[in-house]
């Protein structure tokens, strides 16, 4: 009786333990942790590589020359076996993606990198001799037509050229406060614009037909050429001379600067022929007069704007909203601006005390380069009708050219003729 007792009491005792021995294997089993067991991942394992590494090594105590020796490791190199594990117990890890295609990457790195860092020379090209050209601040004696012929005014009776835009018609400007009308190819006065002005014609633009003039009186008018009565529209806001006048290339906004230091906007939509005109924005932040003006090529509403010497700053405006955007002071007198119409760049040029063009990255107005030469103020600048060469005349009585901005990227380089020499059909109009 005891015996049985004895093993029947110990049978649920054993099952018991049973029970929990397998349950800790179960759980040791699936438990991550279980790190005591390495089995090799067949597929990963290179078994070639491995029957070499255990049976075709030499024995290190055989003698060998060393060209065989060189051999051995340029073939282990070439060959991948310089490895010295065998057994894998990982799958390899898959080939990586790439985000972008190696092909299209190097591709794009060479569109990108196609185009060479532009060769600005920092010297002049040509000098021309400008006699008796006069050395003053208020006026603008340099234009250079669509026909690519350049005008330059000389003495002191011509105070102003400006180009039509058919490249045939130039209006030149007197100290007598009337202007005149030229056929360019026939050296043919077609007409004298008179009854404006009661002094002399400082700033003329044209906008189509009409020819916007800006007088010492403070007066702006639009003449349409056309017709016989041609004022047709009178902007009043300067109360001193008008130096500066430039139409945007849409011809709905004008911009004016005078000797009052102010720069002022105008819209086409607002003129009226029978009372004088309200200007859009009246900008007073200059603190010298305004005569360099420069519309943007690139964005309709941004105007360049350049103070004299007692300012010496370029602004940038939104003729929109009538904002300053940007303010620059270059520590000299601001002659003329110009836009380069293949990248985004501004050339100033300046007087006191340098005297140079500085040519500027926009809109960061870092200074890519600065051209030296003239000897007195660059008053006046005129940009070539394919927008790569500058001509700039100083109080020096030099008329310079600068290949400043580039040849154009769809421009070809015109058949030579036997006459090299520019200028070679000089007109003079008297």
């Amino acid at each position: 009786m005891e015996t049985g007792n004895m093993n029947s009491s110990s049978t649920p005792n054993k099952s018991k333990s049973q029970r929990r021995l397998q349950e800790k294997l179960i759980q040791r089993r699936n438990s991550k942790e279980n790190l005591d067991r390495f089995i090799p991942n067949r597929s990963a394992m290179d078994f070639d590589y491995a029957n070499y590494m255990l049976t075709g090594k030499e024995n290190p105590s055989t003698s060998s020359s060393p060209s065989r020796e060189a051999y051995r490791k340029q073939l282990a190199e070439t060959f991948n076996m310089n490895r010295t594990r065998i057994l894998a117990f990982k799958n390899k890890p898959p080939t990586p993606v790439e985000a972008i295609p190696s092909d299209f990457s190097s591709a794009a790195h060479q569109v990108k990198s196609a185009k060479p860092c532009r060769h600005i020379p920092q010297t002049c090209e040509r000098t021309l001799d400008a006699p008796d050209i006069v050395d003053d601040y208020y006026l603008n004696l340099l234009d250079w037509g669509s026909s690519n012929v350049l005008s330059i005014a000389l003495g002191h009776t011509v105070y102003l050229v400006k180009w039509a835009p058919d490249g045939r018609h130039i209006a030149v400007g007197l100290n007598n406060s009337e202007v005149q009308l030229w056929d360019s190819t026939s050296n043919r006065l077609l007409r004298t614009l008179k009854g404006g002005h009661r002094s002399r014609v400082g700033a003329l633009d044209w906008n189509n037909h009409i020819l916007t003039t800006g007088g010492m009186d403070g007066q702006i008018f639009n003449n349409d050429v056309r017709v016989r009565s041609h004022i047709v529209e009178t902007y009043t806001g300067h109360d001193q001379e008008v130096c500066g006048l430039k139409w945007s290339a849409s011809g709905q906004q004008l911009a004016s600067g005078g000797n009052d230091n102010v720069l002022q906007i105008w819209d086409r939509s607002m003129a009226a022929s029978n009372a004088p005109t309200q200007w859009l924005h009246r900008l007073e932040e200059h603190t010298a007069a305004v005569k360099a003006l420069a519309w943007c090529p690139f964005q309709s509403n941004l105007l360049a704007s350049g103070g004299g010497a007692g300012d010496g700053c370029i602004k940038f405006w939104n003729t929109h909203t009538g904002s300053c955007l940007n303010s620059v002071d270059t520590g000299s007198q601001v002659c003329s601006l110009l836009w380069n119409k293949n990248e985004r760049e501004l050339l100033s040029s300046h007087g006191f005390t340098h005297n140079q063009l500085t040519l500027w990255k926009y809109p960061s107005m870092v200074k890519v380069a600065e051209l030296t030469g003239h000897t007195s103020r660059v008053l006046y600048m005129a940009q070539s009708p394919d927008g790569c060469t500058v001509a700039s005349a100083a109080g020096d009585e030099t008329l310079r050219f600068w290949n400043v901005f580039g040849t154009p990227e769809v421009a070809k380089p015109a058949p030579k003729t036997k006459s090299e020499e520019p200028f070679a059909h000089l007109n003079r109009i008297r």
